[in-house]
């Protein structure tokens, strides 16, 4: 096998495991705030396809959920949130751009920052 594609394989392992911990790991919604609920499942979204290598997909789901986490802003004040939304902000960008490796680990960060939200 060459170097390259272990390396290929290592990081797509990776991304998978981070992938299994966000989408399986309990959540804890933001005193119910439906913004915060909305914008963790489509977060999880992104982090799905991303997962997949579904660029597009990524930066449809990341897109809806920046939506849901600055109207969540309007109603909750917690750097959880705050830090959700950048990395939000980066998905898409990486997204944009093709990266869909990257887009997932931002995608999936932003994922466990809203989950801290209370």
């Amino acid at each position: 096998m060459s170097r390259m594609f272990i390396q290929k394989a290592m990081l797509a392992s990776s991304v998978l495991a981070l992938l299994s911990f966000v989408i399986f790991s309990s959540s804890v919604i933001a005193s119910g705030n439906p913004h915060v609920a909305e914008a963790i499942a489509h977060a999880e979204g992104a982090a799905k396809h991303g997962g997949m290598g579904h660029a597009d997909a990524l930066v449809s789901h990341a897109e809806q959920a920046l939506t849901h986490a600055h109207a969540a802003q309007k109603e909750v004040t917690n750097p959880h949130l705050d830090e959700g939304v950048n990395e939000l902000k980066e998905a898409i960008a990486h997204g944009k751009q093709g990266h869909a490796e990257v887009g997932t680990k931002h995608a999936g960060s932003a994922v466990m920052h809203m989950k801290e939200v209370h």
